[in-house]
């Protein structure tokens, strides 16, 4: 984590250097040389653009800006085309504002783009010359303009996206419901049908029928057995589905997992590679089968995520039983990626379920100093309270 965000950072300083080459090192060279070389050299600010897009957008413009002030305006007539070719340099602020748009917050594309409109407009105002002004000032204006398009595209796309895999997420959680429902309904209600019909016989005929009643009870007794045993299946594979896939000797009928054996959860996380510092505040109790399996799922949900998509080393798990509610915290510091990507999609919508199932609410999402937050409040149900008789 720190290794790659010095790398990133790297990137950034040897884009300073390039610039400040190109303007220092060959202060006679044509502003296209200028322009195009800084364009090229802009590629060095991936890895910032990658993690921090807003700190990227401002070197491009402060490396831009520095190729058209440091370029020098005494020029030959015949190099007076070329000088302009420094503006160039402007398409790699360009190119990092559509990034923006289509990635970060609507808010800070606003400001990014407000900001590097004003920048882009005042240096050209500035520094072009001649019937050169109003062509530079056009050329600048589309090229901001293509940009913010496609980063908005862009934007659609992945929103659109999203949305169609929430939706098939959706689909597939109804029709799984239904497939057991029907499966449940063609075993039990079938079964319990034959048991009523076998038992109604039986006691018509037991004082009279005797081998008549044997016979009933005889089916009644292979019916509920064949019963029991489908119903066996069907709770054996549903659990298995649950079961923790990081522990696969884990027998299919152990008890259901609660927030108990979070400190296990803990060290198989850090065998993973995350060091899980496990907090625990209020008054601990035990807590309803539900409330406590829906916990220990979301922590167990968050922590995949983290070992999966954070790229850190640690991690923080907060658990606190209030009085009215129970409250999960899981917090990284890594790269605090979006919620709802194709590696972790279908986590945060099954956390959603559990949570909406019981009540109570979830956030989930980037922290602003980094890292991401998941964060869940059960409602606890009013412990009932049994009146005692003065004796």
């Amino acid at each position: 984590m720190t290794r790659t965000k010095a790398g990133a950072w790297a990137g950034g300083a040897c884009y300073l250097l390039m610039v400040g080459l190109l303007v220092g090192g060959a202060p006679r060279a044509s502003g296209t040389v200028h322009g195009v070389g800084a364009l090229l050299a802009a590629s060095l600010l991936v890895g910032v653009l990658r993690r921090t897009p807003i700190p990227a957008l401002a070197l491009a413009l402060f490396g831009s800006t520095a190729v058209v002030v440091g370029t020098p305006r005494s020029l030959p007539e015949h190099l007076a085309v070329g000088y302009q070719g420094q503006f160039l340099s402007y398409l790699a602020v360009d190119l990092i504002l559509g990034f923006i748009v289509a990635h970060c917050a609507r808010r800070a594309s606003i400001v990014a783009g407000a900001v590097s409109f004003t920048v882009q407009l005042l240096v050209t105002g500035l520094f072009a010359h001649g019937d050169n002004l109003t062509i530079n000032v056009v050329i600048a204006l589309l090229a901001m303009s293509a940009s913010c398009i496609a980063g908005l595209l862009g934007r659609e796309r992945r929103e659109h996206a999203v949305a169609l895999r929430a939706q098939e997420v959706a689909e597939a959680v109804t029709a799984e419901r239904l497939r057991i429902a029907r499966e449940l309904h063609d075993m039990v209600a079938h079964s319990i049908g034959i048991i009523a019909i076998q038992a109604g016989v039986g006691s018509r005929v037991i004082q009279t029928q005797p081998a008549e009643a044997r016979e009933a009870l005889r089916a009644i007794e292979a019916t509920s057995r064949e019963t029991l045993s489908g119903l066996r299946r069907t709770l054996v594979s549903l659990r298995q589905a649950e079961r923790d896939t990081t522990d696969p000797k884990q027998s299919p009928l152990a008890p259901a997992p609660g927030l108990a054996d979070l400190e296990r959860l803990a060290a198989t996380t850090a065998d993973a590679g995350v060091r899980v510092d496990v907090r625990r505040s209020g008054h601990q109790r035990p807590l309803p089968a539900d409330i406590d399996l829906s916990a220990y799922r979301i922590v167990q949900e968050a922590l995949t995520n983290v070992v999966r998509h954070a790229g850190t080393g640690s991690c923080r798990v907060a658990i606190d039983y209030g009085d009215e509610e129970l409250s999960v915290e899981v917090v990284d510091d890594g790269r605090g990626a979006t919620g709802d990507g194709p590696g972790h999609g279908f986590g945060l919508i099954g956390m959603r379920e559990r949570v909406g199932l019981l009540g109570g609410h979830l956030s989930a999402g980037p922290r602003p100093d980094g890292g991401f937050r998941v964060a869940a409040r059960l409602p606890l149900p009013v412990p009932v309270e049994v009146p005692v008789e003065a004796r």
